[in-house]
């Protein structure tokens, strides 16, 4: 990462000093952009509540960003915190995988490192679990390889970042081939104003740096992600009258995205999706991702009922057979499909944009149908 400015040294110093010092807990927040998001599923909020309680206090994720299905895999957490979600990931990847945190605030360090024997006698071994003390922007420094990890997520952290494309750009080189960046940020439905991005508080919960979406998956198609998954969208509702009005008419979202970075050595990746396109192949879920026996949903437009055939577009065929998903999909040809669950949509091109995503979660929440809070397991 190149040397940092005045500014970006600002920015760092801004965020150290109110994770660390200003905020006690999550209650602290003046705006909810940082606990944004749905409940997560009874299975994780069983795991949760094991987690140690000072662990789970000092939580201030505005997603519930971890894939299940991740048993033996190598994770890494970028903007680790308190490490309540290095601590989710310990339980999931188990004995014979491992997690790595990132953070940069001290305060937050001492509280993810103390934890973590008490958290050994819950879980009945001792977690490869580590946390390290340096940057997102520049992961190999801070003792990250490449082509180190499987999975990479991070909650609510991306956007207060002063240089998004490296933290991108890094992932994107510590991920092994066929791996994923699972993560909860926050976007904006038009590009921020100048005035907001100088705005402390606003910087601090993260909205000040939120990126106008179409520019974050116009980044990350450049860097070399394939296609960017929408998970789930919420609107963030802003309390203070005063940072109502220095938003504007912008609105914000907690969104979860997934990038998958998959194999292109000699256009190897968009032959197969044209073969694809001609075999026209159906996929099949097989059940065996603890905690979701009866379905998988890859994102809002595909949801897999165990061993009922979907039919899929050829980008998402290629995610399924070249990721870390593969082993839990079986392919059959496409005239097998029963047509139950996958995509409605037959190609990238006919689905939605994000934008217009936003603005149909926005109108729901306006109608009193969807609640933007996240309700906690505990």
């Amino acid at each position: 990462m190149a040397s940092l400015d005045n500014t970006d040294s600002q920015v760092y110093s801004s965020v150290q000093d109110y994770y660390g010092k200003v905020l006690e807990s999550s209650s602290d927040l003046k705006t909810n952009a940082c606990t944004a998001g749905t409940k997560p599923t009874p299975y994780l909020c069983k795991i949760i509540s094991a987690i140690p309680k000072a662990v789970n206090d000092k939580f201030y994720g505005c997603g519930n960003p971890i894939p299940l299905g991740i048993q033996g895999l190598d994770l890494l957490d970028l903007g680790s915190g308190s490490g309540r979600d290095c601590y989710l990931a310990a339980s999931l990847v188990g004995p014979k995988g491992s997690v790595t945190g990132v953070d940069m605030t001290d305060e937050q360090l001492q509280t993810a490192r103390g934890n973590i024997d008490e958290y050994a006698q819950t879980l009945g071994y001792q977690p490869n679990m580590r946390f390290l003390t340096g940057y997102i922007e520049d992961l190999k420094q801070t003792g990250v390889p490449d082509s180190s990890v499987d999975i990479c997520i991070s909650n609510c952290v991306v956007n207060m970042s002063p240089d998004k494309r490296s933290v991108f750009k890094g992932v994107y080189s510590a991920l092994r081939q066929g791996g994923e960046f699972h993560f909860s940020d926050m976007y904006a439905d038009k590009r921020v104003s100048d005035e907001a991005r100088k705005h402390k508080v606003l910087i601090n919960e993260g909205m000040g740096g939120s990126l106008y979406v179409e520019d974050f998956e116009q980044m990350v198609r450049e860097i070399g992600f394939v296609q960017p998954r929408v998970l789930a969208i919420s609107h963030i509702k802003v309390y203070d009258q005063q940072l109502q009005s220095m938003v504007g008419d912008t609105k914000f979202y907690s969104i979860t995205y997934r990038l998958f970075k998959l194999p292109k050595d000699s256009g190897e990746l968009e032959e197969e999706k044209k073969r694809q396109e001609v075999l026209a192949q159906s996929a099949v879920y097989n059940g065996l991702i603890d905690g979701q026996p009866d379905q998988y949903v890859l994102d809002i437009d595909n949801t897999f009922r165990r061993d009922v055939p979907c039919a899929v577009d050829a980008d998402t065929l290629a995610i399924l057979r070249n990721s870390w998903l593969r082993k839990y999909f079986a392919f059959v040809p496409a005239q097998d499909s029963a047509g139950a669950g996958g995509s409605e949509w037959t190609s990238e091109s006919a689905k939605p944009s994000t934008v217009e995503l936003m603005r149909e979660t926005y109108e729901k929440s306006q109608k009193g149908c969807c609640d933007s809070t996240q309700q906690s397991c505990l």
